[in-house]
Formats: C-alpha cells, structure tokens, sequence
C-alpha cells in the first residue's frame, strides 16, 4: 500500500498536481490542513481514491474535521495541523501527545518544513509544504508511507 502525504497546500494545487504525477500510482491521499477552499480539486487529483482532508489554521468555513484518526494496516494514524500543539517550537509536545493518544503514528503539517523521526514505539511525520515550502532548499515537498508485504510502514520524504 502506497500513501501519498501532502500539506500546506493554501489552495494553489498546481504543485499537487506535479507530485501526483512523479508519484504514480498510490492508494490514499492524506491533506495535513490548509488547503484554503480546495478541498474539491485535491479529491479530483487523488483520482477516485480515498483521499483525507483535515482543515488547519487557514481553513476558515469549512465543515472539515480539525484532527483524524484512522487505520492504515496495522498502524494507529492521528492526522492533525499541529497549530494546535506549538510544532513551531519542535515536535516534543505533539509527540507527547501521541503518545497520550495511543498511536503508531502522528501527521503534522503548519511549519512548512519537513520532519521524519521514526521511534520504536512512534513515528512522527511532517511532509512540509506542497506550496509555500520553507527548509533551506525551498523546494515543495511531501512524504509517502509504503507498507511492504509483512505490513512494515516505511516513509519517505521527497521533493519537486
């Protein structure tokens, strides 16, 4: 299974659309927030597969959710903007949190930067921004979880 990790995308999804095709084919699309009213046309893009939309601190009116958990595999997924657990200042307090909430596996946007710290008992993933990216290379980004055939997630973090 293939998952494509995407945020920040603050409705321009012209950058989306490049990752989806360098990516290929993929089995779900997750939004960490801030898509500012394109919720509509990443559906579109993710072509027909289930795709998972969070709102961040830009999506003002939209009836999307703030948080998400879900099951990828056999893997706890906590899907969140990370506004609302200080990201800015590192990871450490949305780790805890995690860890709180039981799961595998937390997903953050809002800094614009990528991260990737994988643990024994938690992974914690930021696949920065698809368009306003702000790590010293400023080139859009995004992150995918492969799980291999024994069900073991991997991740990957990439660029445009």
């Amino acid at each position: 299974m293939k998952v494509l990790i995407v945020s920040d995308t603050h409705g321009r999804e012209y950058a989306l659309e490049k990752i989806v095709r360098k990516v290929g084919a993929f089995d779900r699309l997750l939004h960490l927030g801030d898509v500012e009213g394109g919720e509509e046309r990443i559906r579109a893009l993710a072509g027909g597969v289930p795709a998972d939309i969070i709102a961040g601190n830009n999506d003002f009116f939209c009836d999307l959710p703030n948080d998400r958990m879900l099951t990828i595999g056999r893997y706890k997924v906590w899907m969140t903007h990370g506004h609302r657990y200080f990201v800015h200042g590192g990871p450490l307090y949305i780790k805890e949190e995690a860890r709180k909430r039981g799961v595998d596996v937390v997903m953050y946007g809002h800094t614009h930067r990528p991260y990737l710290e994988v643990g024994e008992d938690l992974a914690v993933l930021n696949p920065g921004s698809v368009s306003l990216p702000r790590q010293e290379n400023r080139k859009s980004s995004f992150a995918i979880m492969e799980l291999d055939r024994d069900g073991e997630a991997h991740y990957t973090i990439c660029y445009l």
